[in-house]
């Protein structure tokens, strides 16, 4: 029965090498239990059943020294076609190989990862395999249309915030803010679909920001800016899309495989905003927006609010029984 083989053979794993054994305990010492278990959730009342009962008969003959196989459990979705799981038995199949011809396996994988949370079925749908395609084919614009900032020698190693533009220091904000997000919903929760929709956050602010093809705007650093949000989103999209990123990567003059690079580190200082976007309403109905800075508190976003000059026209004449302020966010006179 494989059943019987599959329920533990991830402890065989640990030794593969061992002829006198069916495993080592020692090795089990340092690599087990496995620290996350992926699969159907079918596989909840069969191999993962199965897989418990057999560590935990293991334990109680002191063979291992843990009760429990798997630190981790997660179980995905099914993919499904026309409201039900695809079967061959019931034909509601996709080719995999035209699939691959038509749009490449990389949008394949973009598309699966960002139709929804992992752990709820996914409906295929060839308009999501489309999205996916146009996507990676604007990071691919968006990367060769500033291919030159990579291939120019740099006469600086270090930018300085003064050397920056106020745009540039939105951008190089916005790029540590998503490798953030993109490192959190990967790592804790398996979430490439707000991940990926970050990125495309990130791709939709650098558009608006990059550098004409002839001349430089803002100041002098702001090329430095526009590298590392392009290379922040080349290598964010590596394990989401690894060989589209891996032929930016090379095109971009690296010489070492993308995913040989250590995951992206973001900095808690970029993490801060300098300026925050207060809506500002009266009666609860929005009649204005004013942008102050981080360090304004709740007093003075009131009084900065409350001399708008439209809010006057509004307020004129007319008694304020209360001001309610949710702070950094909104303000609601009443």
């Amino acid at each position: 029965d494989t059943f019987v083989c599959s329920s533990w053979y991830y402890l065989r794993f640990c030794s593969p090498k061992t002829d006198t054994a069916p495993f080592d305990a020692e090795e089990l010492k340092y690599w087990m239990p496995v620290d996350q278990y992926i699969g159907g959730v079918e596989h909840a009342i069969l191999h993962l059943l199965y897989s418990r009962f057999f560590t935990k008969a293991l334990y109680d003959m002191k063979y291992v020294n843990f009760k429990e196989p798997f630190k981790r459990l997660f179980t995905q979705g099914m993919v499904c076609k026309d409201g039900a799981a695809m079967s061959k038995s019931k034909g509601n199949i996709v080719n995999p190989g035209k699939i691959f011809s038509k749009f490449g396996i990389d949008a394949t994988r973009v598309m699966m990862l960002f139709a929804g949370p992992p752990e709820v079925d996914m409906e295929w749908t060839d308009k999501g395999m489309e999205g996916a395609s146009r996507f990676l084919n604007r990071v691919w614009r968006l990367i060769y249309n500033n291919i030159d900032c990579f291939k120019k020698p740099k006469n600086k190693e270090e930018v300085y915030p003064e050397d920056i533009s106020m745009e540039a220091k939105k951008i190089k904000q916005k790029t540590h803010q998503t490798i953030k997000k993109v490192t959190e919903d990967i790592e804790e929760r398996f979430h490439f679909n707000t991940a990926i929709s970050a990125i495309m956050e990130l791709v939709n602010e650098v558009y608006k920001f990059q550098l004409e093809a002839e001349e430089k705007r803002g100041k002098e650093g702001d090329v430095f800016v526009l590298m590392e949000a392009l290379g922040m989103i080349v290598r964010l999209l590596g394990p989401i899309a690894p060989h589209f990123s891996e032929e930016l990567w090379q095109e971009m003059g690296n010489k070492k495989n993308i995913y040989m690079q250590p995951w992206p580190k973001y900095d808690e200082k970029m993490l801060e905003e300098e300026e925050k976007l207060i809506v500002v309403q009266v009666n609860g109905k929005l009649r204005g927006k004013l942008t102050v800075p981080a360090s304004y508190d709740d007093e003075k976003i009131k009084e900065e609010a409350l001399s708008l000059p439209k809010i006057q026209e509004k307020i004129e004449g007319k008694k304020i029984i209360k001001v309610i302020v949710v702070s950094g966010k909104l303000v609601n006179i009443v």
